[in-house]
Protein backbone atom coordinates (compact mmCIF):
# COMPACT_ATOMS: atom_id res chain seq x y z
CA UNK A 1 0.00 0.00 0.00
CA UNK A 2 1.63 3.22 -1.13
CA UNK A 3 5.00 1.46 -1.30
CA UNK A 4 4.72 0.03 2.23
CA UNK A 5 4.64 -3.68 2.95
CA UNK A 6 2.42 -5.23 5.57
CA UNK A 7 2.56 -8.63 7.18
CA UNK A 8 -0.99 -10.01 6.83
CA UNK A 9 -2.23 -13.12 8.62
CA UNK A 10 -5.82 -14.10 7.86
CA UNK A 11 -7.36 -15.96 10.79
CA UNK A 12 -10.87 -16.64 9.49
CA UNK A 13 -13.66 -15.51 7.28
CA UNK A 14 -17.26 -16.05 6.30
CA UNK A 15 -19.81 -14.68 3.86
CA UNK A 16 -23.47 -14.32 4.81
CA UNK A 17 -26.51 -12.99 2.96
CA UNK A 18 -28.74 -10.44 4.61
CA UNK A 19 -32.04 -8.80 3.66
CA UNK A 20 -32.19 -5.06 4.33
CA UNK A 21 -35.44 -3.37 3.36
CA UNK A 22 -36.03 -5.68 0.40
CA UNK A 23 -32.38 -5.49 -0.73
CA UNK A 24 -30.16 -8.54 -0.67
CA UNK A 25 -26.75 -7.70 0.74
CA UNK A 26 -23.69 -9.87 1.11
CA UNK A 27 -21.50 -9.38 4.16
CA UNK A 28 -17.96 -10.71 3.97
CA UNK A 29 -16.49 -10.93 7.45
CA UNK A 30 -12.73 -11.38 7.79
CA UNK A 31 -10.64 -11.72 10.91
CA UNK A 32 -7.04 -10.80 10.23
CA UNK A 33 -3.85 -9.69 11.90
CA UNK A 34 -1.88 -6.96 10.13
CA UNK A 35 1.46 -5.99 11.65
CA UNK A 36 0.40 -7.53 14.99
CA UNK A 37 -2.96 -5.69 15.11
CA UNK A 38 -5.87 -8.16 15.12
CA UNK A 39 -9.21 -6.85 13.83
CA UNK A 40 -12.54 -8.04 12.49
CA UNK A 41 -13.43 -6.43 9.17
CA UNK A 42 -16.79 -6.46 7.36
CA UNK A 43 -17.20 -5.62 3.70
CA UNK A 44 -20.84 -5.19 2.65
CA UNK A 45 -21.68 -5.87 -0.98
CA UNK A 46 -24.80 -4.72 -2.78
CA UNK A 47 -25.99 -4.19 -6.34
CA UNK A 48 -25.96 -0.57 -7.49
CA UNK A 49 -26.75 1.53 -10.55
CA UNK A 50 -28.45 0.81 -13.82
CA UNK A 51 -25.91 -1.86 -14.67
CA UNK A 52 -26.60 -3.69 -11.39
CA UNK A 53 -22.90 -3.65 -10.53
CA UNK A 54 -21.66 -5.50 -7.44
CA UNK A 55 -19.86 -3.08 -5.14
CA UNK A 56 -18.61 -3.54 -1.61
CA UNK A 57 -17.94 -0.97 1.08
CA UNK A 58 -16.20 -1.05 4.45
CA UNK A 59 -15.70 1.82 6.86
CA UNK A 60 -12.48 2.38 8.78
CA UNK A 61 -12.93 2.63 12.52
CA UNK A 62 -11.70 5.69 14.38
CA UNK A 63 -11.55 3.60 17.56
CA UNK A 64 -9.08 1.15 15.98
CA UNK A 65 -5.46 1.16 17.16
CA UNK A 66 -3.68 4.17 15.59
CA UNK A 67 -6.99 5.61 14.28
CA UNK A 68 -9.06 5.33 11.14
CA UNK A 69 -6.26 6.12 8.68
CA UNK A 70 -4.19 3.17 9.90
CA UNK A 71 -7.30 0.96 10.05
CA UNK A 72 -8.09 1.76 6.39
CA UNK A 73 -4.52 0.92 5.37
CA UNK A 74 -4.67 -2.39 7.23
CA UNK A 75 -8.03 -3.30 5.65
CA UNK A 76 -6.72 -2.40 2.19
CA UNK A 77 -3.69 -4.64 2.85
CA UNK A 78 -6.00 -7.54 3.81
CA UNK A 79 -8.11 -7.09 0.66
CA UNK A 80 -4.99 -6.94 -1.53
CA UNK A 81 -3.51 -10.02 0.15
CA UNK A 82 -6.69 -12.03 -0.41
CA UNK A 83 -7.65 -10.83 -3.90
CA UNK A 84 -4.40 -9.62 -5.46
CA UNK A 85 -5.99 -6.24 -6.23
CA UNK A 86 -5.77 -3.03 -4.27
CA UNK A 87 -9.13 -1.47 -3.30
CA UNK A 88 -10.00 2.21 -3.57
CA UNK A 89 -9.71 4.19 -0.35
CA UNK A 90 -11.87 7.32 -0.22
CA UNK A 91 -11.72 10.04 2.38
CA UNK A 92 -15.13 11.64 2.81
CA UNK A 93 -15.79 15.28 3.73
CA UNK A 94 -17.27 14.19 7.07
CA UNK A 95 -13.96 12.55 8.01
CA UNK A 96 -15.03 8.95 7.37
CA UNK A 97 -12.74 6.71 5.35
CA UNK A 98 -14.41 4.21 3.03
CA UNK A 99 -12.67 1.22 1.43
CA UNK A 100 -14.40 0.32 -1.85
CA UNK A 101 -14.22 -3.09 -3.50
CA UNK A 102 -15.56 -4.04 -6.92
CA UNK A 103 -16.49 -7.19 -8.77
CA UNK A 104 -12.82 -8.05 -9.37
CA UNK A 105 -12.34 -8.24 -5.59
CA UNK A 106 -15.43 -10.42 -5.23
CA UNK A 107 -13.99 -12.80 -7.83
CA UNK A 108 -10.77 -12.89 -5.79
CA UNK A 109 -12.68 -13.68 -2.59
CA UNK A 110 -14.37 -16.60 -4.39
CA UNK A 111 -11.04 -18.47 -4.45
CA UNK A 112 -11.59 -19.33 -0.79
CA UNK A 113 -13.85 -22.27 0.09
CA UNK A 114 -15.25 -20.50 3.18
CA UNK A 115 -16.61 -17.69 0.99
CA UNK A 116 -17.18 -19.21 -2.46
CA UNK A 117 -20.61 -20.84 -2.05
CA UNK A 118 -22.26 -17.84 -0.40
CA UNK A 119 -20.78 -15.43 -2.97
CA UNK A 120 -21.88 -17.58 -5.94
CA UNK A 121 -25.39 -17.90 -4.49
CA UNK A 122 -25.65 -14.15 -3.85
CA UNK A 123 -24.43 -13.30 -7.37
CA UNK A 124 -26.98 -15.67 -8.89
CA UNK A 125 -29.87 -14.39 -6.77
CA UNK A 126 -29.12 -10.72 -7.40
CA UNK A 127 -28.37 -10.88 -11.13
CA UNK A 128 -30.99 -9.48 -13.47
Amino acid sequence: MDGEKYKVKVIGGEAVEEDRGGRKLLRIKITAEVDRVRRDYTITYGRYGRKNMASGFAYASASAPDGSEADAERLAAVVKALTGREPKVRRMKNGEIVVECGREHLDGFMRYAELADAIAKWLEETSR
